[in-house]
C-alpha cells in the first residue's frame, strides 16, 4: 500500500512516540530483569486499571488503533492486485468484519496495561493519569502526533549533518596520522 508523505510521516510519528512512550533504551531492555517474588507476580484489579487509564490518556493507544486499517488496506490491495474480480465480495467481506477488526487494538490496550504495571507503581501509574488527564496534558497529548512529525523530520536533518560532522572529523584524525581517507 502506497502512503502519502503525511501518513508516512504520521506512520513514523506514532513509531516514535511509541519508542518514547516504552522508555528503555534498547540495550536496557535486553538486560535480564530480577526475578520477581511469586506474590509480586499478582497485579491488582486497580493497579491495572490505573495501567490501563494511562495508556488510554497518555495518547498511546490511539497508535494500536491504526494498525488494523492499515491490515486491511495491504490485505484488499493484495487480493485486488492477484485477483480484481474478488473486489466486490472482498469489500462485503471487509465491511461485515470491521466491527470485529476495531476490537483487536483493545488486546494490545491490555498488554500495554499489563506491561505498565509491571513496571511502575499504582501510585506513580495514577500520577501520570491525573497529568494526562489535566488541562496541559490534554494539550500535550493532542499536539503529540504533530511535534513528533516535526521531530522526526528535525532529527532527519540533524543526522545528515552530525554523519558529516563525524566523518569530517575521522578524515582530519586520520590525515594527522598520515593516512587520506
Amino acid at each position: 500500500m502506497k502512503r502519502s508523505p503525511q501518513e508516512f510521516r504520521r506512520a513514523v510519528a506514532t513509531a516514535f512516540a511509541l519508542a518514547l512512550a516504552a522508555g528503555p533504551t534498547a540495550a536496557q531492555a535486553q538486560k535480564p530483569a530480577p526475578a520477581p517474588a511469586a506474590a509480586a507476580n499478582v497485579i491488582k484489579p486497580s493497579h491495572l486499571a490505573a495501567a490501563r487509564a494511562l495508556v488510554l490518556a497518555s495518547g498511546m493507544a490511539r497508535s494500536f488503533t491504526v494498525v488494523p486499517a492499515q491490515f486491511v488496506g495491504q490485505i484488499a490491495d493484495s487480493i485486488v492486485q492477484t485477483r480484481p474480480e474478488l473486489a466486490g465480495d472482498l469489500k462485503e467481506v471487509l465491511n461485515n468484519l470491521q466491527p470485529e477488526f476495531e476490537r483487536l487494538p483493545d488486546e494490545m490496550v491490555g498488554v500495554a496495561a499489563q506491561i505498565f504495571a509491571q513496571r511502575m507503581s499504582e501510585a506513580d501509574l495514577s500520577a501520570a493519569v491525573a497529568f494526562f488527564t489535566s488541562a496541559a496534558g490534554k494539550a500535550y497529548v493532542a499536539s503529540q502526533p504533530l511535534v513528533l512529525g516535526d521531530i522526526m523530520t528535525a532529527m532527519q536533518g540533524w543526522q545528515g549533518k552530525l554523519s558529516t560532522q563525524m566523518m569530517s572529523r575521522v578524515r582530519e584524525e586520520m590525515k594527522k596520522k598520515g593516512h587520506d581517507i
